[in-house]
């Protein structure tokens, strides 16, 4: 029976099924709309570094078919074959895209849905609407991605400006069509193959045997075919490309160059002194050709002539017009300067619900899966979108608890549509993905996390000291919890001697057994000079328990 997902689900493709070779149906339709639909194979910076992963209707598969596209069939608008174990190394995310080909909005589209069908059973499906989107004209509508092993996220996420809009997004152009391409033959348009009104096709199952030579080829049994390709191959104009130099690049010198060079680069040219004509370098004899040495005879090549037409009188030849002289040719201007140095700093939209934007700053889409995150009071500091912010009380219970345990959190209600961006006092954030599993965290070092999961105060006994105990928070269920820590921490497996600092650890698997202890006894305490560590943490548990301990005591 497939698993139905919402926006914001993901899961391992080892936990909805044992093959590799699977199949992906997209079907999405709308009153006149016309749609492209597309997968993006990415690098780990989720950025489309090599075209030849960019797999639409005119490269309809990677240079080792491990994605292929297949054409309508099986009730699907589009198809593809997905074959995981040949993907290359450098490929960490296939992005399955759908964009609007003409006029139109996503908000106008009926129920459609991406499947993924393995062994000829549908193992996973994530349905959506056009109430949905509004204005959006591309959305991304399923991710595979790798994460220690590969893994299938449910996005929904759309791009206002359509292709051009997403292709930037994952840092590829939209690039103009080359003259010489017009005369060919328009890329063959791929009609849904014999087997459209068969279930959709089963990778992975047994081969029917091969027919003989003399025979004509059928399909294979399997109901995967490559799309038709012409008899003579010719190679399709790239369209898409990855980024190139941003910086307009100076065209070849025709003439010679003169000896002196410009102004150092970075160093804007110097203002004229007083009685120097502008334009004219320092030192430089008024009539004089730059480089000439006093009294020595002015060069030929057209030195000292009339510049030629449209170019400013006392430019060096071969410079582009509208560059001023002492300039470096090639050196962005002050917008295209501008954009190249905060390149480094914009915003990182990866299409998950939380992205880590830099070590300090957390990213929370809040239209995905619909759930409202909790978040620290004051933690925000900005946000996109219609969001709405109100208090989470804890209740009278909670406050009491809170008080007399050390754990209460000061909480506020994040929900809407939009994206929110919490900080807090630069501390370094990591977002923790659980899975149904479990993890404990002092309430000081929570930053913020998915309203879906569960928390509650526990206690951590303790036998060294007197009536000793100490509490922490215990996250449970399946969401996100965002762990604030000073510096970088370090994760230690759980062994039978593994003690940790109470004031330096900052989280441990719910699993494990937790003793207070105390190394220190009372009558040692009354003699100068002893160590101070008076207080540890005793772990203990099977094996795959951690703890997390930062460089820091609070």
């Amino acid at each position: 029976m497939a698993r139905e997902f919402q926006r914001g689900h993901k899961a391992k493709i080892s936990d909805l099924t044992a093959g590799t070779d699977l199949y992906v149906g997209v079907q999405i339709a709308g009153p006149g709309l016309t749609f492209d639909i597309s997968c993006f194979g990415l690098d780990a910076n989720e950025q489309l570094s090599d075209d030849r992963y960019f797999i639409f209707f005119n490269q309809p598969k990677s240079p080792e078919e491990s994605i292929q596209q297949l054409g309508a069939q099986s009730g699907d608008t589009e198809s593809f074959r997905v074959t995981l174990d040949r993907i290359p190394a450098n490929i960490h995310r296939l992005s399955f895209t759908a964009t609007i080909d003409g006029a139109g909005q996503m908000s106008q589209v009926g129920p459609g849905y991406i499947r993924i069908v393995a062994g000829g059973e549908e193992v996973v499906r994530y349905a959506f609407t056009g109430s949905e989107f509004t204005t959006e004209r591309a959305v991304m509508l399923g991710d595979f991605y790798l994460k220690d092993v590969w893994r299938f996220a449910a996005v929904g996420q759309g791009f206002d400006g359509g292709l051009d809009a997403l292709l930037k997004n994952f840092g590829g152009e939209l690039a103009e069509e080359q003259p010489a391409a017009q005369p060919q033959a328009a890329a063959p348009s791929f009609a849904p193959p014999p087997q459209a009104a068969q279930p959709a096709p089963s990778f992975g199952a047994p081969t029917a045997p091969p027919a003989p030579a003399s025979a004509p080829a059928p399909a294979p049994a399997q109901g995967f075919a490559p799309p038709p390709q012409p008899a003579a191959q010719q190679p399709a104009p790239q369209m898409y490309a990855a980024p190139t130099v941003a910086a307009p690049m100076a065209p070849p010198q025709s003439g010679p160059v003169p000896p002196t060079p410009p102004s150092p680069y970075g160093q804007p040219p110097q203002q004229p002194q007083f009685g120097q004509v502008p334009g004219q370098m320092p030192g430089q004899v008024p009539g004089q050709v730059p480089g000439q040495v006093p009294g020595q005879a002015q060069p030929p090549g057209g030195y000292g002539q009339p510049a030629p037409y449209g170019q400013p009188q006392g430019m060096p030849p071969g410079t582009p017009p509208g560059v001023p002289q002492g300039v470096p040719q090639g050196v962005p201007q002050g917008g295209a300067g501008l954009k190249a140095a905060l390149q480094p700093y914009r915003e990182a939209a990866t299409g998950q619900r939380w992205t880590p934007q830099n070590q300090q700053l957390m990213r929370v889409e809040l239209g995905m899966g619909g759930t409202p995150i909790l978040a620290r009071q004051g933690s925000m500091v900005m946000y996109q979108g219609k969001v709405d912010f109100s208090h989470k009380g804890a209740g009278f219970t909670g406050r009491i608890v809170g008080n007399a345990t050390g754990q209460e959190m000061q909480l506020m209600r994040c929900s809407g549509r939009g994206q929110v961006f919490l900080a807090e006092n630069g501390a370094n954030l990591h977002p923790i993905e659980l899975q149904g599993d479990g993890i404990c965290v002092s309430a000081e070092n929570v930053l913020a996390f998915d309203e879906s999961l569960q928390y509650e105060v526990r206690r951590i006994e303790g036998h060294g000291i007197p009536g000793g105990a100490l509490f922490t928070m215990q996250f449970q269920g399946t969401g996100t919890v965002v762990v604030k820590t000073h510096g970088i921490p370090v994760v230690l497996p759980v062994t039978p001697t593994t003690f940790a600092d109470a004031n330096a650890v900052v989280a441990w698997s719910s699993a494990s057994q937790v003793i207070l202890s105390s190394q220190v006894r009372l009558r040692r305490n009354a003699y100068p000079g002893h160590s101070g560590e008076t207080v540890n943490l005793q772990f203990r548990g099977a094996p795959g328990n951690f703890i997390v301990v930062q460089p820091y005591e609070v």
